[in-house]
């Protein structure tokens, strides 16, 4: 194939572990602040970086099994690869992380701190699937859907929080 064969299958855009990470530390975020108000920021921090490694781990594991393991030999470059193709999710909690020690290092309250966090990680999830739409050369009607879809998913996380855990 060159670059002029456009029948070529396009290279695959693989979004969806970010997508699905920044859903995960919008969880997590919220589920933080759920009983007895947000923790310290580098508390919350702590827990956005650590599950988002903890799922990526769970990640790999399941695309080793998934790729065909035991029938595919387990080697070094397998688990490399996997761990390379599912770095997304975890790499995914790094900015509301970031957001939450900066808000913090501002003098923001740990209330404050965590609507940061959770608008940052809301957002990282809308950014990625519309990424990955573009990236995929969807339509811009498909574009725009998977924005919103994520977007409302996003915000069905912070009315969670709204309504469970106020502050």
């Amino acid at each position: 194939m060159n670059r002029r064969d456009t029948s070529a299958v396009p290279e695959r855009v693989e979004f969806a572990g970010a997508v699905y990470g920044s859903l995960l530390a919008a969880s997590v975020i919220a589920g933080a602040t759920a009983q007895g108000g947000p923790p310290p920021a580098a508390e919350l921090v702590t827990l956005l970086i650590s599950t988002g490694v903890v799922f990526w781990i769970a990640h790999v594991y399941a695309e080793i099994i998934s790729r065909g393991y035991p029938g595919r030999p387990l080697t070094w470059a397998n688990l490399r690869s996997a761990a390379k193709d599912e770095w997304p999710l975890a790499q995914a909690s790094i900015p509301p992380a970031v957001a939450a020690a900066f808000a913090s290092g501002l003098g923001a309250s740990d209330v404050v701190t965590a609507w940061v966090a959770l608008g940052v990680a809301v957002a990282g999830q809308v950014t990625w699937a519309v990424t990955a739409t573009v990236k995929a050369h969807s339509s811009t009607g498909v574009v725009i859907f998977s924005g919103v879809v994520n977007l409302v998913l996003g915000l069905a996380i912070v009315a969670l929080k709204a309504v469970i855990a106020p502050h």
